[in-house]
């Protein structure tokens, strides 16, 4: 990166550090599943932001990222207790433990003994995959947001865009979905899109005439969101200066992407927290389970925080780009504010791909898993 001034010469490393996470794939280092990888420190910075956006008092706060720590542990551990019979779990934060759905009452103890509570269901988490699976073959019309597997509901959840659940093609999308899969239809206020943005100041990285945000650092370069730009397309930064280029890139069916590094700029494990929070040291990508809180760092919006609401949902964007594999969240997003990271204490979670909403008056997110573009393109992600 260019030696503009000592100012923005921080700026610019961590901002770069948080392009460098993106969305990803798999499992990459030790850390993701290491005990030092769950710590989640509690800044005063962090408590407040969570007290902002997510009405939790300091103490509640705390409490809560705590609770969340140990569901992660008790996640893994469960699951491998109920085998073919876990039907999927969540984190309950009113009562700060983690629930697992199972099939059979012989997976129930082991379950327990982990440390989970349990919840007896007719699907298991493998059946409503596949369930899911056959329902991604079909043509989903605009008015038809997004379909995901719901472990509480023990569904495949089809989330319809307000006002058009009567529409001829709506239905007929839903009759075809309800013959391969066991269905329960919700409704969200509207439909999503990317959040892209054209050129504008700030602390972006561009590419062409398209603004995005920087996701997490990995050795060689940066992740992010596949919708900013096509391999090989040249990505400046800030300052207008080269950063490097896009190595690999898919979208739609997924939104990943990665960036290369060099001319004079370099990856850090950060993520910029815009002086709401001190910038966060990313220690692994240890995947936080549904329930738990999630914050996000993006160009235009800056610092906000949420819940993670679901996995595995399949988003059906308003210009009819279909992405799988998505996670859903309550956290708010706007233009500019794609390819920026999701993070859950120090663990990165997947880069921004779309939503609804903005920041003013709310609305919801979906990031792409950055597990998955690690594992993607043989990334290792740059952690402290």
């Amino acid at each position: 990166m260019r030696r503009k001034s000592s100012t923005r010469l921080g700026l610019s490393a961590v901002l770069l550090t948080a392009a460098c996470v993106g969305t990803g794939l798999a499992p990459v280092t030790a850390a993701a599943d290491s005990g030092s990888a769950t710590r989640a420190p509690a800044s005063d910075a962090l408590l407040h932001a969570m007290q902002r956006d997510m009405g939790l008092s300091p103490a509640a706060a705390r409490e809560r990222l705590a609770d969340e720590k140990r569901a992660v542990k008790t996640e893994r551990e469960a699951k491998k207790a109920a085998g073919a019979a876990y039907g999927g779990s969540w984190f309950d934060a009113g009562r700060g433990r983690l629930t697992v759905a199972v099939t059979g009452r012989g997976a129930a103890a082991g379950v327990r003994e982990a440390g989970a509570d349990v919840r007896f269901v007719e699907h298991s988490a493998a059946g409503l995959d596949a369930a899911k699976a056959r329902v991604d073959r079909l043509k989903a019309p605009s008015g038809v947001a997004s379909w995901r597997v719901d472990a509480r509901a023990n569904r495949v959840v089809v989330d319809v865009v307000d006002g058009h659940r009567a529409d001829n093609d709506v239905t007929a999308f839903l009759r075809r979905a309800r013959a391969t899969a066991p269905v329960r239809v919700g409704t969200v206020p509207a439909g999503p899109s990317t959040f892209a943005a054209g050129t504008v100041g700030g602390d972006p990285y561009y590419t062409g005439n398209v603004r995005c945000s920087i996701g997490f650092s990995v050795h060689g370069g940066f992740v992010t969101a596949g919708h900013c730009g096509r391999a090989g397309a040249g990505v400046r930064g800030w300052d207008g200066s080269t950063i490097g280029s896009f190595q690999g890139s898919s979208f739609p069916d997924n939104d990943y992407a990665w960036v290369s590094v060099g001319n004079g700029w370099w990856t850090v494990p950060v993520v910029l927290g815009w002086g709401t929070i001190p910038d966060r040291l990313v220690r692994g990508s240890a995947e936080a389970p549904v329930g738990s809180s999630i914050c996000r760092s993006g160009s235009t919006t800056k610092w906000h925080c949420g819940t993670l609401l679901a996995k595995n949902e399949t988003v059906n964007y308003s210009d009819g780009t279909v992405v799988h594999q998505l996670t859903k969240t309550s956290v708010c997003a706007e233009g500019g504010d794609s390819g920026g990271s999701f993070i859950s204490g120090d663990q990165a979670q997947g880069v921004t791909s779309g939503g609804w909403g903005n920041c003013g008056s709310g609305g919801e997110t979906w990031f792409q898993p950055v597990n998955e573009i690690l594992q993607r393109y043989g990334l290792t992600l740059h952690t402290a």
